[in-house]
């Protein structure tokens, strides 16, 4: 998602002992590996795809069994009283890194990631954009996935994030707002500590429908609109290529329309919208960067494929 600064520190608290000390429980067989192999990162998974050890976006999101043994996450995580969609823990090992790059698929486009340092050390930097800091253990962060991004960890410790997924209601929003252009030290100053309660449990919002079977017309427009704005205010791009990528992606979009109308989530559909998106990919510049967007300069065809054509037909077991 994208934010007006590449980090905005939440105005809460948390006591990091008591978070290590639960993480601290989970032997290292209980840690997926993480699911593009990138040495030296791992996570366990706390809200998950029906509550088991994955990795997916899709489905239903539910408390695992590890998050049910550690009350002081499952409080913390509540605390924000959103909905919340994958979250898990994660650890960095040392001297590893999270390589640079863009979170830009469906899920990211409208989901923000609330960081909770729980074992860190300052050799331990996190780049966005043109900013680097090293987020302190206990305190509450978001970032700006939109624009690219890695982690260092130049120590010889491991580093574990307590991460948290939301869309974020306006309550969520309006807070961020009043403080987005605040010094961190500020926030900090009225940051709100969440104690750790013993003989509390918190009940906790999770996403029941994080997409639909069938991407709807209007999200189709939506999303396709807001890629065209982005690239066509890139001087860069040929004008004509422009031109006729914003021409045959509005008339996917108007095509989806149609077929939606006559189908909705009716399995009858699905050849049709799996032959549209099919010309979709077929009408794809071979030159993957033919085309870029204004904001981070990634290409347009890897951002049309995964935040439209990925995301706007579920499998077919799902369509009724």
């Amino acid at each position: 998602m994208r934010l007006s600064r590449p980090f905005i520190r939440l105005p809460f608290r948390f006591d990091a002992e008591r978070l290590a000390a639960e993480a601290g429980q989970f032997s290292p067989d209980r840690w997926m590996r993480h699911p593009s192999g990138l040495p030296g990162n791992s996570a366990i998974a706390l809200i998950s795809s029906g509550g088991g050890d994955n990795d997916s976006f899709e489905g239903e999101k539910r408390p695992t069994p590890h998050l049910e043994a550690c009350p002081y996450m499952r409080q913390v995580m509540a605390s924000f009283d959103e909905v919340l969609s994958r979250s898990r823990l994660m650890k960095l090992e040392a001297r590893s890194e999270v390589r640079l790059h863009v979170d830009f698929n469906y899920h990211w486009f409208s989901r923000v990631r609330i960081h909770i340092p729980i074992v860190t050390n300052p050799e331990v930097i996190f780049h966005c954009g043109p900013e680097r800091l090293h987020m302190g253990a206990g305190e509450c962060w978001i970032f700006d996935s939109w624009r690219r991004h890695r982690v260092v960890n130049a120590s010889d410790r491991s580093r574990i994030h307590l991460v948290i997924d939301t869309s974020g209601s306006s309550r969520f929003w309006d807070m961020v707002r009043s403080i987005e252009d605040a010094h961190p030290s500020t926030t900090a100053e009225g940051a709100r500590l969440v104690p750790f309660e013993p003989d509390r449990t918190a009940a906790l919002r999770t996403e029941r429908f994080a997409s639909l079977p069938v991407m709807t017309p209007g999200e189709c427009a939506a999303l396709i609109e807001d890629l065209i704005a982005d690239f066509s205010a890139n001087p860069d791009n040929p004008s004509e290529l422009v031109a006729s990528y914003a021409a045959w992606m509005r008339g996917f979009a108007h095509d989806w329309r149609e077929a939606w109308l006559l189908y909705g989530h009716r399995a009858e559909g699905v050849p049709h919208y799996r032959a549209l998106i099919a010309r979709a990919r077929g009408r794809l510049h071979p030159d993957m960067r033919a085309l870029t967007v204004r904001s981070n300069h990634l290409g347009v065809n890897a951002i049309f494929v995964q935040r439209v054509l990925n995301a706007a037909l579920a499998p077919e077991a799902r369509i009724e």
